[in-house]
């Protein structure tokens, strides 16, 4: 590109497409590089059915599509592909378990040595490749997780139990499909001991998870079951032993033995996590009761894991192996290892049954069943330019999975334009650069818009000094580019428009304005100052220094009431306004004073109403419906209230104020406030009302002292009964009912 314009930097080559072409660059010069997106491993997901007669390698079938991506990113704008993802039918699965042989797993350890065979013929239900591996593990073999004295190292138990000699993990078999082969030799472990609870099993899940060529891991489904009875030692826990070390997580096997148990301390969970995800591993816990809270606890901080309850002697082993099997694999979680700094990542999914995420949801869909297909939207973006300028890789698989798509980034941090430089070009003083994009890249040693300073004349440090103001950083005032010590001032589209100084801090555009011109059309620009014409003053000279317009008619200068300035009366008393500070709205009397013009103007009523239009000119009259519809504080200078009276007693409101033209203006009701007379009916109906309440009132208060009377003289008359006093007699003419009449022959016997 050719469009660089003389005393302009290198900086300018790059813009806004508009400006560009503004400036006057041939379209056809212009690169507008855009980012772009290639699939150069783009296989289909696999549709395989169980028991089809096509026999796949692991290698062969494929569940997540594309396999490779290849990216051009342009900075600031995200490239977005699609990633789909199938669980295929039939997928061959390696399952490794892994026991606690502790002694208080003796009755487990009897009802394992027979799951070999029995496991083999449930998984034949999800899969026809179906492989089986075994390890045990107890503690390390230090104090005081174990008892270092000979005969214990012999035999942990008592004496009465034949028990093998402690060990951290064992390998007791690799992959087979042979379940028989299984159970024999799991029937051929014996039961060990140590003395604390918590067992060594992190160290075990570690050399399982990073052994996988000893072991003889596929890259199918990972299955790595832990059984155990018993809580877990983590890092920091070794130091009770002595071992300072951090676990190296690396592969430690000999002979099937882990023989670096006293020398390295157990691993961190977070350890653990990023080694059974670089693996591809999804553990099961098979717990018992006891644990769940423990071991679901440590489920939430490793993805792609679950927790099964183990009955106390692990009889229900299958069915919690298969029942955890079937959560794990109905879930796919995404994940990238991590990203370079200048990119960023999105996620959206889209899931069964119309179910979308995103954000942290974006990354995984759930309930997904065998032969299911959801789909990913991925979108990413690079934010800066790397500073080494070359590529990356990132890869992103769903946890638990062998697969992953491989993603390579190509930054588009450069123009095309750049492979057709011309070395040696004369342009470039003498030879002494590339002109390459319109601008020249100069040869080491040699410096300067057109390579025309030599490093061994002056520093390159120096020379930017030179092209700074003191206590700046700013080089030549970002208006020009430091040539060979000095500053070559950038030209503007406008010609009169000019950067000046020897920093280039000047120039005669960035001056204050008045009307719309710079300073004013009085004066000119000089180093974003104005230098006013003759009268005139101000940051933008628009000040006129004459008092002629200042002049009352009295030939005071503002009536003695204020200070001229700039041509304009500046009132020091602010009660008075107008031109020559003549106008007084608040004084005392303006209402008065305005009273009667008011009323004819506006009622045609008053003492002025002959000679209205004579006497009442002086103001601009302007009605309004309501009294809050006259102008509040603020809205107009010098403002009154006014509240007046006229010959009917009506109230009539008005504003007295004055304009930014300093014209008088009334704002006046249009409707004046009339009193009005009594109203007869409420009065009446008060009175008659007043009178039923008072004899209401009389009348209870007559039957309460009735009441009060009645009950005064009730009570006398108790009081009288009780004191009186009655001789006892009968009735002379009373004649008894009863009548008695004796046998004379009774004598009583």
């Amino acid at each position: 590109m050719t469009f660089l314009q003389e005393g302009e930097s290198t900086s300018a080559q790059c813009d806004d497409l508009e400006v560009l072409k503004t400036k006057g660059c041939p379209p056809d010069e212009i690169e507008n590089p855009r980012g772009s997106q290639a699939m150069p491993k783009n296989k289909e997901v696999t549709n395989r059915v169980k028991g089809a007669a096509e026999n796949l390698k692991p290698e062969d079938i494929t569940q997540i599509q594309p396999q490779q991506v290849q990216l051009k990113l342009r900075i600031g704008e995200p490239q977005t592909f699609s990633l789909k993802f199938k669980r295929a039918e039939d997928y061959p699965i390696d399952l490794y378990y892994l026991m606690d042989l502790s002694y208080s797993m003796k009755d487990d350890l009897e009802n394992v040595k027979s799951l070999g065979t029995s496991l083999m013929s449930k998984m034949k239900n999800i899969t026809s490749d179906f492989r089986i591996g075994f390890g045990s593990f107890v503690e390390k073999t230090v104090m005081p997780y174990i008892s270092t004295t000979p005969a214990k190292l012999k035999n942990p138990c008592t004496v009465d139990l034949n028990c093998t000699s402690p060990f951290s993990y064992r390998n007791v078999l690799n992959f087979t499909s042979d379940g028989n082969l299984f159970n024999q030799l799991v029937g051929d472990q014996q039961i060990s001991g140590n003395l604390d609870s918590p067992e060594g099993g992190f160290d075990a899940i570690m050399q399982v998870a990073v052994c996988g060529s000893k072991l003889g891991w596929r890259n199918v489904t990972r299955l790595l079951v832990f059984s155990t009875d018993a809580g877990f030692h983590f890092a920091g826990d070794g130091k009770l032993g002595g071992i300072v070390l951090p676990n190296d997580g690396r592969c430690h096997l000999d002979n099937n033995m882990y023989t670096m148990s006293h020398y390295y301390d157990y691993p961190s969970i977070a350890h653990l996590v990023q080694k059974l995800s670089d693996n591809n591993i999804q553990i099961i816990f098979a717990v018992t009761q006891e644990f769940q809270p423990v071991y679901k606890e440590l489920k939430n901080l490793i993805p792609k894991s679950a927790v099964g309850t183990l009955s106390s002697n692990s009889s229900n082993v299958i069915q919690l192996i298969i029942d955890a099997y079937n959560s794990l694999s109905s879930e796919v979680i995404l994940e990238n290892n991590k990203l370079p700094k200048e990119v960023t990542i999105e996620y959206k999914s889209f899931c069964k049954n119309g179910v979308n995420g995103t954000g942290d949801e974006g990354r995984k869909c759930s309930n997904i069943s065998i032969g299911d297909e959801v789909s990913f939207e991925i979108k990413v973006t690079a934010n800066q330019c790397p500073e080494k300028g070359q590529g990356e890789t990132i890869k992103i698989k769903p946890l638990g999975f062998t697969e992953e798509v491989e993603i390579n980034l190509e930054f588009i941090c450069e123009c095309e334009c750049h492979k057709d430089g011309i070395p040696d070009s004369p342009i470039c003083f003498f030879g002494n650069g590339t002109f390459e994009c319109g601008a020249c890249r100069c040869k080491p040693g040699r410096i300067g818009k057109l390579c025309e300073c030599s490093m061994d004349e002056v520093n390159s440090e120096d020379m930017s000094g030179t092209c700074r103001p003191a206590n700046s950083s700013e080089i030549c005032s970002n208006n020009g580019e430091c040539i060979c010590g000095q500053c070559v001032c950038r030209k503007r589209e406008n010609a009169n428009e000019i950067y000046s100084g020897r920093f280039c801090e000047c120039d005669n555009f960035n001056c204050d304005r008045s009307d719309g011109l710079i300073c004013g059309g009085h004066g000119e620009c000089k180093c974003r100052e104005c230098e006013c014409a003759e009268n005139y003053t101000g940051s933008a000279c628009d000040c006129y220094m004459d008092t002629t317009p200042c002049v009352a008619g009295n030939g005071q200068i503002c009536n003695g009431r204020g200070i001229c300035k700039c041509g304009v009366c500046n009132c020091t008393d602010p009660k008075f306004t107008g031109p020559t500070c003549e106008l007084c709205p608040t004084c005392p009397g303006v209402c008065a004073e305005h009273k009667d013009c008011v009323q004819c103007k506006a009622f045609n009523r008053g003492g002025k109403k002959d000679t209205c239009e004579e006497e009442c000119s002086h103001f601009s009259l302007i009605p309004v419906d309501h009294r809050e519809k006259l102008p509040q504080p603020g809205q107009y200078k010098a403002q009154s209230h006014c509240k007046e009276k006229d010959i009917d007693d009506c109230w009539f409101y008005f504003t007295y104020s004055v304009d930014s033209n300093n014209n008088a203006i009334v704002h006046v009701v249009k409707t004046p406030e009339c009193p009005t007379g009594p109203d007869i009916i409420p009065i009446v109906a008060g009175v008659v009302a007043g009178i039923v309440l008072i004899g209401l009132a009389l009348l209870l208060i007559w039957k309460l002292l009735m009441i009060i009377h009645d009950r005064r003289e009730f009570a006398k008359f108790e009081k009288e009964k009780m004191n009186a006093k009655w001789d006892t007699g009968e009735n002379p003419i009373y004649k008894s009912a009863v009548t008695t009449v004796v046998n004379p022959k009774y004598e009583g016997k």
